[in-house]
């Protein structure tokens, strides 16, 4: 098989690898029924702080994405934190399955649930996603390139996709602690479910990093897991005050992913900005 051809054949587990620090909200989650409000701590990140990872496919360079909290802003009357993720695939694999992707998620101030999601894909694919949540209706709207789908029905304190890992942030980790909580995409209102396994000490290209291994249940992400029967999905959390990951690896039928934190910091530019545009397609 020529090189064109394999990358055609494997450019949606590409795709799925990149979203796959999205894919860390998802599964591991915010509340644990062994956890009390006194394990709450203080927020551990702040507007300006920028996390870079290298995803690769096997050996593969694949793309980076990079995870930001911006500025507080002001959404239909609720003040809310917004979280950024961006993706991009490197240039060479722009030549067989070029991925642009962002995703902006709001939710208020407190930490109890999503105001706002957004997603918006360029390149191989063009997609551009709402979804609305009324709390007053407890219901959630998604809509693609302005077509609506019927609402869902949500479970109080839901969050989304990428907003629920900043919330689970909050808390203290332990050995053998299972966690679980509520995540709504637009499309459905799922419980997510992970197992914290141990704790080790890990080395990747940012450093040396004392850290929580945690394992989800990878039922709910679909695609090339869903094609998976044995699929398996490990992420290593730190364990400081700042619970941020470092590095995600998984194993399914095409083959394997890693995604590696390769620039951990603060965004003095980007913290004090209080607006950014939509990026744009190159």
């Amino acid at each position: 098989m020529n090189a064109p051809a394999l990358y055609r054949d494997h450019s949606r587990p590409l795709l799925s690898l990149i979203a796959l620090l999205v894919t860390i909200a998802l599964l591991i989650t915010l509340y644990c029924a062994g956890i009390t409000s006194a394990t709450m701590k203080s927020l551990p990140f702040s507007p300006g702080e920028r996390l870079t990872f290298q995803v690769r496919w096997s050996f593969i360079p694949a793309g980076e994405a990079v995870l930001q909290v911006l500025p507080i802003e002001t959404i239909d009357g609720v003040r809310a934190y917004h979280f950024v993720m961006t993706a991009r695939t490197y240039p060479l694999i722009d030549l067989f399955y070029k991925v642009r992707a962002r995703i902006d998620s709001y939710t208020d101030t407190q930490m109890t649930h999503t105001v706002l999601y957004r997603k918006q894909n360029r390149g191989k694919t063009t997609r551009d996603i709402v979804v609305t949540f009324n709390w007053e209706k407890q219901e959630a709207q998604y809509s693609n390139n302005g077509q609506k789908a019927s609402p869902i029905s949500l479970v109080p304190g839901s969050f989304d996709p990428l907003s629920i890992f900043y919330a689970f942030r909050r808390y203290d980790l332990a050995e053998n602690l299972v966690i679980q909580a509520p995540v709504a995409d637009g499309k459905k209102c799922v419980m997510g479910k992970a197992t914290v396994i141990k704790r080790e000490t890990i080395t990747v290209v940012s450093g040396t990093y004392d850290t929580y291994l945690v394992e989800p249940d990878p039922k709910h992400i679909g695609g090339v897991f869903q094609k998976s029967p044995h699929a398996k999905l490990k992420i290593w959390v730190t364990a400081d005050s700042r619970r941020i990951p470092v590095k995600v690896k998984s194993k399914v039928v095409v083959g394997s992913f890693v995604a590696e934190l390769i620039r951990p910091g603060q965004s003095k530019e980007e913290g004090s900005r209080s607006r950014v545009q939509w990026f744009k397609v190159h």
